[in-house]
């Protein structure tokens, strides 16, 4: 077992080797920990009707922080499981959050085609403007970047012979991306009109601007895809970055993507955060079934062909 005599540091431990979890990271698996902990006392000789006490002592909780304190408990009992130092787990007994975590928004595959044909038109010149937006518009879609990576992206990320751009995520975690041969073919375009200072931030910022930090921002890059949006016709409410890596993420797994692939690619430090889009895709399919399957569209048993049996 790697870490020390404590359960909580040897877990700790192993999530920084074997996952990469960054400091930010551990130091929030460690509050969760610790406040379990000043509730039960020994956390790792709880019992089941010892965890069930946290349901009383995080009744005021936000669904959402009780889901990822729970979480920081399944996996620490999950581990201790793993190591033998413990024969049960005693998480089943874990509350549970009152509210499902709300569904992303999402776009469809052909409002998706709608908004990248309207890029690709108004790109058609080479103006700097409209081939920066198609770029950004390629790598939010294409390779599932967060706004703010997105916007932050150096010079020296863009691929050079590899097709993968390095990213430097939240919490410092590193990790690389594929970037499609579209997207590459963007940013083509997109560095051979770029316009930058020859000094100072936005030197070396793959998106300068003249604003302090040399770099677009995340504000800026809503207000441009809500317009694009809204020239596509589509309603530009229903647009923003996140969305758009929403539907990366969705429309991959629609297509067969491993789940722990999907995590990968998104930087999500814990698999609970991806499985959000196993609902999404589950709601999809069940509405295909529903749509498509043989029997769905035969007539039942006993029914009579006037609809009227």
């Amino acid at each position: 077992m790697t870490g020390s005599g404590n359960p909580v540091d040897s877990f700790l431990a192993m999530l920084a080797a074997e996952r990469g979890a960054a400091l930010n990271t551990l130091a929030a698996y460690r509050r969760d920990l610790d406040g379990a902990a000043g509730v039960l006392g020994d956390l790792a000789g709880a019992s089941e009707d010892d965890l069930g006490r946290l349901g009383a002592a995080w009744s005021e909780l936000a669904p959402a922080s009780l889901a990822r304190k729970c979480s920081a408990l399944r996996q620490f009992y999950g581990f201790l499981v793993d190591e033998g130092l413990r024969r049960d787990d005693p998480s089943t007994a874990l509350p549970r959050p009152r509210a499902r975590r709300p569904l992303p928004r999402l776009l469809s595959h052909a409002e998706i085609a709608a908004m990248f044909a309207r890029a690709e038109e108004e790109a058609v010149a080479d103006q700097p403007e409209a081939v920066r937006l198609l770029t950004l518009l390629e790598l939010l879609y294409g390779s599932g970047l967060r706004a703010s990576e997105l916007v932050t992206l150096p010079l020296a990320a863009v691929p050079r012979d590899a097709p993968f751009l390095t990213l430097t995520g939240k919490g410092g975690q590193q990790r690389m991306v594929p970037v499609s041969t579209r997207a590459r073919q963007a940013l083509s375009r997109w560095l051979a009109v770029r316009v930058a200072p020859a000094t100072g931030p936005g030197a070396r910022q793959l998106f300068p601007s003249r604003g302090e930090k040399g770099h677009l921002t995340r504000v800026r890059l809503f207000q441009m895809l809500r317009d694009l949006a809204l020239r596509a016709g589509l309603a530009p409410e229903k647009v923003s970055p996140h969305v758009l890596r929403h539907a990366f993420a969705t429309h991959l797994l629609e297509g067969g993507a491993d789940i722990r692939v999907l995590q990968a690619l998104l930087g999500h430090a814990d698999i609970a955060t991806t499985q959000i889009y196993t609902h999404v895709d589950s709601a999809r399919l069940v509405e295909l079934v529903n749509r498509r399957h043989p029997l769905a569209t035969r007539p039942r048993p006993g029914a009579s062909d006037d609809g009227h049996g």
